[in-house]
């Protein structure tokens, strides 16, 4: 089966949004109309006005861009954050609360049952302590899914985990990848800022960008590339292009303006470099499915018994890869679920139910994919149990066992 395209899976989750609003609209409607007073008419219009703010200002940063590139936190914070965490939160709680709902009308249609075999008495009224105990419960129960989206939130931006590997590779090699950015509203200049200094502090002898730069708009592409082109390294920066690009923009644009800050675009291309007295290889391919990938001609001009990184965004190029020899495969694009449960059985996300490779190293023979979870955020700025990474690759001419 053909995986779900993106597409299609951003009109699914409006889908859910919408339906989300609307439900809890009619749970506040409930409340309020149970308690109705002299502004029962002035609380709902209020709540009405404000989910529909909320939910308007989030549908307008995921449909279309919003080419602020610089806001303040302020700004970030009441414009971009409060309506994310509301539309993700109202998925959730309204999932959560359907769920309740659909174990009580369970239960009660279990003791009715029962009652009518006789085999339970007819129930004694509901004391005023255990009601307000389970409208208390009901109420924690609709507010968690918004504080986990606001932890979710302060997650996507903590202290820009440093994720090490220790590879063995055909020379020694101290590199840094980095991916997925999706610069925009929500990962401003400023705090790309920090990422390139933290990347400049790790002293790589190379950087590897692997695609994602942008969000929605090339209007943030310029920032992107100035903050990575203070990344100066011995033996440069290689990068490729990600889906967003292709969706956003021409390829000779982005070619021209990583050149300006000195990163070299490799689109089905590869280049040679020297590592002491160790030659090595770095390959680039389009992306996957929204460009026009060519392995064949990316490594076409290698020689045999070169050792090659490969960059992709996307990783399912791996088995192809691995085929052809390339010792080390970089990825990004799922952003290792971005929200995702770990569950005894394993991890669950949507990624993880897209793809075999949603994250982390994986190895077929002598050959490696390492697919980074990256350092932005997409539908929504929320990252839970998917922290952002910075990736330090310690490549090595010895097998590390």
């Amino acid at each position: 089966m053909a995986p779900i395209s993106f597409w299609t899976l951003r009109w699914i989750v409006v889908g859910l949004a919408v339906a989300a609003q609307l439900y809890l609209f009619g749970r506040i409607w409930m409340a309020i109309r149970q308690r109705a007073g002299r502004w029962g008419v002035a609380a709902l219009s209020l709540c009405a006005l404000l989910i529909t703010l909320l939910f308007a200002a989030n549908w307008r940063i995921m449909s279309a861009p919003v080419p602020w590139v610089d806001p303040s936190p302020a700004a970030q914070a009441l414009f971009f954050y409060a309506p994310a965490v509301w539309s993700l939160g109202s998925i959730l709680s309204a999932l959560l609360l359907l769920l309740a709902q659909a174990s009580g009308a369970l239960v009660r249609m279990g003791a009715r049952l029962l009652r009518a075999a006789g085999l339970r008495r007819d129930p004694r009224p509901m004391d005023p302590g255990r009601r307000r105990f389970i409208q208390a419960g009901v109420a924690s129960l609709a507010a968690g899914p918004f504080v986990m989206a606001g932890y979710g939130v302060a997650h996507a931006s903590p202290d820009r985990l440093v994720e090490t590997l220790a590879l063995p590779f055909g020379c020694d090699l101290r590199a840094v990848q980095l991916t997925d950015i999706h610069a925009g509203v929500y990962m401003t200049p400023d705090t790309m800022r920090r990422y390139a200094d933290q990347v400049i502090a790790l002293e790589p002898e190379i950087l590897f960008l692997t695609g994602d730069y942008i969000s929605n708009s090339t209007v943030f592409f310029p920032g992107f590339a100035a903050e990575m082109g203070r990344v100066r390294t011995r033996l440069g920066t290689f990068a490729t292009l990600g889906n967003h690009e292709n969706w956003y923009g021409g390829r000779e644009y982005y070619r021209e303006e990583l050149k300006r800050h000195g990163i070299e675009l490799l689109q089905n291309e590869s280049r040679l470099l020297r590592a002491g007295r160790e030659r090595f290889a770095v390959a680039g391919i389009d992306d996957l499915r929204s460009g026009d990938p060519d392995l064949p001609a990316a490594l076409a001009a290698v020689p045999p018994g070169i050792p090659t990184i490969l960059l992709s965004h996307r990783p399912e190029v791996f088995p192809e890869a691995a085929a052809r020899g390339v010792a080390l495969t970089l990825s990004g694009h799922y952003h290792g679920g971005q929200v995702k449960i770990s569950l005894p059985g394993g991890d669950l996300s949507l990624a993880h139910m897209r793809t075999p490779y949603a994250e982390g190293l994986f190895r077929r023979g002598d050959s490696r994919l390492y697919v980074s979870r990256g350092i932005g955020t997409t539908f929504t700025p929320v990252r839970l149990n998917a922290p952002p990474e910075v990736t330090l690759l310690r490549l090595q001419a010895a097998p590390t066992g």
